[in-house]
């Protein structure tokens, strides 16, 4: 993959063991794209709004039971911000609540994912997740 395609993904995770799950993920599955962490919402926002990461190819990966400040309220944030309303986000999370998926979605976001129980199924997810956005055209 060029470096023009590389994927800049936050992922905004309380939880350490998803955490070195999605990291075990991206090498086992020799994934180029650079991994930027933030464990709650304002990590997440600050780090967004500040010079930590790359401004462009920005995808943010998002749990939403955290705390502090949960994924969905950093969701509605960044929709009010006109810097960041725009960037994709995908929900990556434990929660299976009809209301938590559906404020998701009226909150924009580009996809809604369960965890996988398996370290395999962090590999593929991540993989599908990684062959899908080197393909889309991003803001």
């Amino acid at each position: 993959m060029t470096t023009d395609r590389l994927t800049h993904i936050l992922v905004v995770e309380d939880d350490v063991v998803d955490v070195k799950n999605i990291q075990r993920a991206f090498e086992r599955g020799r994934i180029a794209n650079q991994l930027f962490f933030a464990g709650d919402g304002i990590e997440g926002l600050a780090m967004l709004r500040g010079d930590t990461m790359p401004k462009e190819r920005r995808l943010v990966l998002l749990d939403i039971n955290m705390p502090r400040m949960n994924g969905l309220e950093m969701l509605a944030e960044m929709r009010k911000d006109p810097l960041l309303k725009a960037t994709p986000v995908v929900v990556l999370t434990t929660s299976n609540d009809d209301r938590d998926r559906v404020e998701a979605y009226d909150l924009g976001v580009a996809g809604y994912l369960l965890k996988p129980v398996s370290f395999n199924g962090f590999v593929d997810l991540m993989s599908a997740m990684n062959r899908y956005w080197a393909l889309v055209e991003m803001p």
